[in-house]
């Protein structure tokens, strides 16, 4: 990722993950991010308060937003995250820190150099903008509920082999 090379702690699988509880909090939906040369942009939808509404408005107002995201807010995002963890009655992650958190690790492992994803209904089509021996080309990828709920899985799987694979 551009915004973070050269920095062992800046990955795509912590600042997806960081980003995605801070939508969390917002209670964003059917999210589009987009990589720019100094963030993120994210757009999204939300639900209003539906404090002092009619009936008709009791369940609140949905509304699309357009969020900027820059450099230093992702990590402030990222030092608060790492500061909650474990420290809430229930820690467990929510809806967009986990699923972001493992679509994070599998562009990791991609080492894309720009992206562009959106999710509609529960899965995520991604494109990744990855350089090669002849330059650089796009590739789509898609992942599905039920891909989400499998790499959800493995996950903790996988960090105990990455922790017993790190020298001392």
């Amino acid at each position: 990722m551009r915004i973070y090379e050269g920095s062992h702690r800046q990955d795509w699988e912590e600042v997806l993950r960081s980003v995605g509880a801070y939508l969390d909090d917002r209670g964003m939906r059917g999210v589009v991010f987009i990589e720019t040369d100094t963030g993120f942009i994210i757009q999204g939808t939300s639900i209003s308060s539906a404090a002092g509404s009619t009936w008709g408005e009791s369940m609140g107002k949905v509304l699309r937003e357009t969020i900027t995201i820059g450099d230093d807010e992702i990590g402030k995002f990222m030092d608060d995250a790492l500061a909650r963890r474990g420290q809430a009655p229930d820690a467990t992650p929510k809806h967009y820190e986990s699923q972001l958190r493992v679509i994070g690790r599998f562009f990791d492992d991609k080492k894309p150099r720009d992206l562009f994803f959106f999710e509609l209904d529960g899965a995520y089509i991604a494109r990744l903008t990855v350089a090669g021996q002849a330059g650089s080309k796009y590739e789509l990828v898609e992942f599905t509920p039920e891909d989400i709920a499998d790499l959800i899985a493995r996950a903790p799987a996988l960090r105990r082999s990455e922790t017993q694979a790190k020298p001392s």
